[in-house]
């Protein structure tokens, strides 16, 4: 049996606006306060899940020219935690997110190499108080796509059938040094209008550089990243949004028990991401901590099942502290 890949990283969880609603009081109250709605607008932009996935086995040891499809469903809820003096309390979200991700194996340059696409449509609630003043907001629809592109530049050579079974059965220490660029597409919904879109308008681009040393049923792994933003000239009310790098680190420690079934703990931080908007610096550089638990289970030779739960939580005075739980199927063929 082959190790299905954890196709589904904690990344692809992302906030968005709907059209099927019957107010938006949001908009309503922001309208009436200008500076609440800007603070607002910048923290539910410039989220941590962004800039920092916490993914355990995305640098897998895969055969080329194999196909991975999976589907996932997974439940966020956070609260959002701004400056006191902007008379917002107890400000939450309820985020439901239905994903579909496609992966492709093929040999690059003698490496092995990947490409992964996934798509997420979503379902959220956002609630809170200002000055005392009930405020809901209730979006639906599709997110921004996500691209990547990795190679392993070390180890975990390019093979398939036969030569790949025999050569995974007899690697019991071995070290894989990889490479990826991750890139979201300004395809979610997006409307210049409204304070809270899942779609963000922008590019990103996130360099990554991994290491994995495997000895025996042991891995252990660690990623590092920068994720750099375009800016966003249909901000809110028509302002220009600009978001300095935000580096980030993640850590994952894997016990594989028989081929597709693990457990696996993951910690990481990110730093950075401070926002400009219309040229003016805000002062709300991310200072997030991430941790993690997952667990892979066969279901057949190719059919895998992943149960996970990811949480953040900011260092700083603003930001939000959410929880995420997941539920994903994949197949390879």
């Amino acid at each position: 049996m082959f190790n299905i890949p954890d196709i589904f990283e904690g990344g692809f969880v992302r906030n968005r606006p709907d059209i099927t609603l019957v107010a938006d009081h949001w908009s309503l109250i922001t309208s009436s306060f200008p500076r609440v709605a800007l603070a607002l607008a910048v923290v539910l932009l410039a989220r941590p899940c962004q800039g920092q996935d916490i993914e355990p086995r995305r640098w897998s040891h895969i055969p080329i020219g194999a196909n991975f499809a999976g589907a996932a469903y997974a439940y966020s809820t956070g609260d959002i935690l701004l400056d006191p003096a902007l008379k917002i309390e107890n400000a939450q979200f309820d985020l439901q997110t239905i994903a579909a991700r496609y992966i492709r194996s093929f040999e690059l340059f003698g490496k092995s190499a990947r490409f992964d696409l996934t798509q997420a449509y979503q379902i959220g609630t956002w609630t809170g108080l200002l000055n005392g003043a009930p405020a809901r907001a209730e979006r639906e629809g599709l997110a921004d796509t996500m691209l990547r592109f990795a190679v392993n530049l070390y180890g975990a050579p390019p093979l398939a059938g036969k030569e790949f079974a025999e050569y995974r059965a007899a690697a019991e220490c071995e070290t894989i040094v990889g490479m990826g660029l991750v890139v979201q597409l300004p395809t979610g919904q997006y409307f210049d209008d409204k304070l809270i879109n899942l779609g963000a308008n922008r590019f990103s681009f996130r360099p990554q550089l991994g290491v994995v040393r495997n000895v025996g049923k042991w891995s252990g792994e660690l990623t590092t990243s920068a994720t750099f933003y375009t800016a966003n000239d249909s901000f809110f009310n028509g302002k220009r949004f600009e978001q300095d790098p935000v580096f980030s680190a993640d850590a994952n420690l894997i016990y594989t028990f028989v081929p597709g079934l693990w457990l696996a703990a993951s910690v990481g931080y990110g730093d950075g991401g401070l926002t400009i908007v219309n040229g003016v610096a805000n002062n709300d550089r991310q200072n997030n901590l991430g941790f993690g638990l997952g667990l892979g289970i066969p279901l057949s030779r190719a059919v895998g099942m992943k149960l996970g739960y990811t949480g953040t939580r900011t260092q700083a005075n603003t930001g939000s502290d959410v929880d995420t739980f997941t539920c994903a199927f994949s197949v390879m063929w």
